[in-house]
């Protein structure tokens, strides 16, 4: 069924005056969310986001059917971009407005002069348009050097100079980014980033519906859905935000980073680019586990600043360069199967350490060594889910024989598991990391690199950083620490176990 293509069309369709003047924006998510709700259908009201269903989720239902404007308050990572696109779902699919309107005018009750001069010449073959809603969207990122020209408007004296108006009148007005989003959600990201008298334009719009523009009137009542999102640091009284916008936010809505490993393991397994194209990949849950945890163990460290957060694109980017580095040695071996190793953890640093904020302490280590302490703490971790309380004595006492094993990250996975099995009894421990002797040697050497990486993490045994493992790790003197420092630095290939 076509759609109405003029005033006189829309009035005797679907889109009656009635319902397009009375039903407003927020009314419009009001209604379609009720909708979802009766059919028990929550999870299509945000798409793709996990972990906030008994948090997030029922806070920004509240704030929807209170038709409020709300904010999204949350650290680096926690979707609130996404939370704030994903409300273009609860839009209808089609949205009448007449034709060639900057701001999208309700063809049957039009803000602006030009559309209802337009009206009051063509009457009945007004032409109309449609907007999605996707259209309906308009999102802006607060920078300190916003200006109300780019929010609301400014006079455009070419428009003044060819229509020959005078500077004063509504048909020089180019408007900004707020009149386009009329009749949609306008979003803006940091909010508190705008400057103080941007902030103060914007809550007399929100309030009052009209702006004055190089010292003229213009009153613009709009029909919109204003949503932000803002860091809570800078969410405050100290000059950031100012108190009377602040008062007209309707609701203020935390986010949070995922409560659980297999919460953060379900959203980096959902945005990480794991389906590679030429080689099949099998992913380990142990190493999942090991990616997930170096981002939960980032956020309780004192080295990283708290208050910038760790963001989660931090897993999503170290799975996508383990994934990598597994690929490559595959690639370079001619095998037939992908399958990461805890190797490919650490060659993974260039993407954990580019999303830390360090503290003092911190920067004096470096980042590269706080990673790989972040790195090895989530191994631990990991380790103990699968093997408290299980006998490895006999693969520790190899190592205290002057038992030696030299991996590298780039050998093909049948010489390492040539390697590997000279150590005793370690390939017998692979079952309760779901392996077999019956698994491919890429699968056996990965679990059996983990163990070796487990009992290191525990310090059961001793390695360097070109991987040597050795019996019993000592620790080491305040001078030896130094220059362990020293030789942390550069990332190196080859790595041993001894």
């Amino acid at each position: 069924m076509s759609l109405p293509r003029t005033l006189g069309d829309l009035r005797r369709s679907k889109f009656s005056e009635e319902r397009l003047q009375q039903r407003r924006v927020k009314d419009e998510l009001r209604d379609n969310l009720i909708v979802r709700l009766r059919q028990h259908d929550d999870a299509s009201i945000f798409p793709g986001i996990v972990g906030y269903d008994d948090t997030v989720v029922p806070q920004i239902v509240n704030a929807i059917l209170s038709r409020h404007n709300f904010i999204l308050l949350g650290l680096r990572g926690q979707a609130k971009s996404r939370i704030l696109r994903a409300l273009t779902t609860l839009l209808d699919s089609e949205m009448p407005y007449i034709a060639g309107c900057e701001i999208r005018d309700n063809p049957y009750a039009p803000i602006c002069r030009r559309c209802r001069e337009e009206v009051a010449k063509l009457g009945e073959a007004t032409p109309i348009s449609y907007l999605s809603a996707g259209d309906r969207y308009v999102e802006k990122l607060a920078t300190p050097d916003v200006t109300i020209a780019d929010l609301i408007g400014d006079i455009d004296p070419i428009k003044a100079a060819r229509g020959g108006h005078e500077l004063s009148s509504e048909l020089t007005v180019h408007y900004g980014l707020l009149p386009r989003a009329n009749r949609g959600i306008f979003a803006i990201n940091e909010l508190p980033d705008l400057a103080g008298k941007i902030q103060v334009g914007l809550f007399n719009i929100m309030q009052e519906g009209d702006v004055q523009i190089k010292g003229y009137p213009i009153r613009l009542p709009l029909d919109v859905a204003i949503v932000f999102s803002a860091n809570p640091e800078d969410y405050t009284a100290r000059g950031k935000i100012i108190t009377p916008l602040k008062d007209r936010i309707g609701s203020e809505i935390r986010t949070h980073y995922p409560a659980t490993v297999d919460e953060g393991i379900a959203i980096t397994a959902q945005e990480a680019w794991t389906r590679r194209n030429g080689h099949a990949t099998h992913l380990p849950a142990y190493i999942q586990q090991v990616i997930e945890r170096i981002a939960f163990s980032a956020r309780e460290d004192k080295k990283i600043d708290k208050r910038s957060g760790v963001s989660q694109r931090l897993p999503i980017t170290a799975l996508e360069n383990v994934i990598s580095n597994a690929e490559r040695r595959a690639l370079r071996n001619n095998e037939k199967l992908v399958v990461p190793r805890v190797s490919d953890v650490y060659a993974a640093l260039p993407a954990i350490t580019g999303k830390l904020e360090l503290e003092y302490e911190g920067e004096m280590k470096g980042a590269d060594h706080v990673g790989r302490e972040l790195i090895r703490a989530a191994i631990a971790k990991t380790y103990d889910e699968y093997f408290t309380g299980a006998n490895m004595q006999q693969v520790v006492q190899w190592f205290d024989l002057g038992g030696e094993i030299q991996l590298s990250d780039s050998v093909p996975a049948c010489e390492a598991l040539d390697n590997l099995k000279r150590i005793q009894g370690l390939i017998e421990k692979l079952s309760p990391l779901g392996i077999s002797q019956k698994e491919g040697p890429e699968q056996q050497v990965s679990a059996a690199e983990f163990i070796l990486e487990g009992l290191h993490a525990h310090k059961r045994i001793g390695r360097n950083e070109e991987r040597v493992f050795k019996a019993g790790e000592k620790k080491p003197e305040p001078q030896r620490e130094k220059s362990f420092e020293m030789e942390d630095r550069p990332y190196r290939q080859r790595r041993q176990f001894n």
